[in-house]
């Protein structure tokens, strides 16, 4: 799934970037209840394995989108998105 049909499906209307919106996304975020604050959005869900996956969606952030997994043990997984292609960062390099 790509990020612009999630975005379809929660019906969110910002803009973001072009290489953004063609960025491939696991589906488990379609099973995911979307919170709004501040014109920022966040899609959580928990799986069976007990793993919380959060993406926020932050438009006019230096990062409009981070996915952040949260492993049982505690332990953190995820990617920072920036504004323009390659400029990713895993999580576990911050």
């Amino acid at each position: 799934m790509i990020l612009k049909d999630l975005l379809d499906y929660f019906d969110i209307d910002e803009e973001l970037p072009e290489y953004l919106l063609n960025q491939t996304f696991n589906e488990i975020f379609l099973d995911g209840t979307l919170e709004i604050k501040d014109d920022k959005y966040k899609i959580a869900v928990k799986t069976r394995q007990d793993v919380i996956h959060q993406m926020y969606i932050m438009p006019n952030e230096e990062f409009p989108v981070i996915i952040l997994s949260q492993l049982p043990n505690g332990l953190l997984n995820g990617m920072k998105f920036g504004q323009n292609l390659g400029e990713e960062i895993p999580i576990n390099k911050l």
